[in-house]
């Protein structure tokens, strides 16, 4: 008896000192990213395309989300060994094995993605003139955005080729931009997409499967951006407002119909949200452009969102905001607003402006 707890003690030790050894190599990883953005950036380039290629196309392989899936599976077995571990009274081994866990996910995240964060940004490949913009230039592009709204709405209704058209579309994209070239695993919407709708999320990267999620319950015009958003995480572009213009690109750029209004659409959000608070007058008369059916949909995302607000909502919120600002986007979930900017420094080099 006294041999099998000196091996039980032993295992629960040897399982924590691994999991100490990958949380401190996750930590001098993220830590040297930090200080080093050159080597972010060899790690982006060079290392972290062949963990999407292999592991990523992988988990693209299966017809659900494998980061959903592995969740679940995760929160049952944690559960079910803590009740055995208990009631065989072997603490020490719960310990272990919660500490050896915990370095198995945290070196996951840093390879999935904390290295990303450091690297160089999309718009520094790009020949933008990324500056302050006068409320004129603001106004024109919004008359601009809700042109190409009335123009590209009736098309047909959407299809559930969502997933396969966002891969064309990025795959496009990456023509003319390198950094994006290459082909995308497969994303996902989540069966139980209400995890995201309570934290007002549209989508999320999971750093654990290098998989792109989207909401499946969301408004419809919001996903095929969405999907796009999410897949420029796998080029290991990790900023949220640059995956947000990213999407855009790809999405107005894209031959489906549906992923062309996706965008316009969510650019004219973006833009004429900015424009309310400068020229509330302009902006009523813009949105007053739009046509009965999207003036609907636009009131039916509003209603969806607003089903999900609470402290649930607020708490996610502020973690998002906090997780953001440590890494280094200052302005915390402010920084979508720098989707504008480059919207506008597009629109300028688009136009010759």
């Amino acid at each position: 008896m006294k041999e099998k707890g000196n091996r039980t003690y032993g295992d629960a030790l040897f399982m924590a000192g691994v999991g100490l050894a990958l949380l401190l190599s996750a930590l001098l990883l993220q830590t040297a990213a930090r200080r080093m953005p050159e080597m972010a950036e060899a790690y982006a380039v060079g290392v972290y395309p062949w963990l999407v290629k292999l592991y990523g196309g992988y988990c693209g392989l299966f017809p659900v989300s494998a980061s959903e899936m592995g969740l679940y599976l995760l929160l049952f077995l944690a559960a079910a060994s803590l009740i055995r571990l208990l009631r065989a009274r072997r603490l020490e081994l719960a310990a272990g094995a919660a500490v050896l866990t915990a370095g198995i996910l945290g070196l996951a995240y840093v390879l999935g993605c904390g290295i990303n964060y450091y690297r160089q940004s999309f718009s520094s490949y790009l020949e933008l003139e990324i500056r302050e913009s006068s409320p004129e230039e603001l106004r024109e592009l919004c008359v601009w955005l809700t042109r190409q709204v009335c123009a590209s709405e009736n098309h047909d209704s959407y299809s559930r080729s969502w997933e396969e058209e966002g891969q064309k579309a990025m795959e496009a994209l990456g023509e003319t931009y390198p950094q994006l070239a290459g082909s995308y695993p497969r994303p996902k919407g989540l069966a139980g997409s209400w995890i995201l709708s309570v934290q007002q999320l549209s989508g999320v990267y999971s750093p654990f499967t290098v998989e792109a999620n989207y909401n499946r319950d969301m408004t419809d015009y919001n996903i095929p951006h969405t999907i796009c958003h999410e897949l420029s995480h796998l080029k290991g572009f990790m900023r949220e407002d640059e995956a947000n213009f990213i999407g855009y690109l790809a999405c107005i750029r894209s031959e489906h119909p549906a992923f062309r209004y996706s965008g316009y659409l969510t650019g004219w959000i973006y833009a004429c949200n900015a424009l309310a608070a400068e020229d509330p007058e302009t902006y009523s008369q813009l949105r007053q452009q739009l046509s009965p059916a999207v003036q609907q949909q636009l009131q039916e995302n509003n209603a969806f969102w607003d089903r999900y607000e609470g402290k649930a909502a607020e708490a996610a919120s502020r973690i998002n905001d906090s997780y953001l600002k440590f890494h280094q986007q200052e302005e915390g979930v402010k920084s979508y607003g720098r989707m504008v900017d480059l919207m506008l420094a597009y629109y300028r080099q688009e136009t010759g402006g």
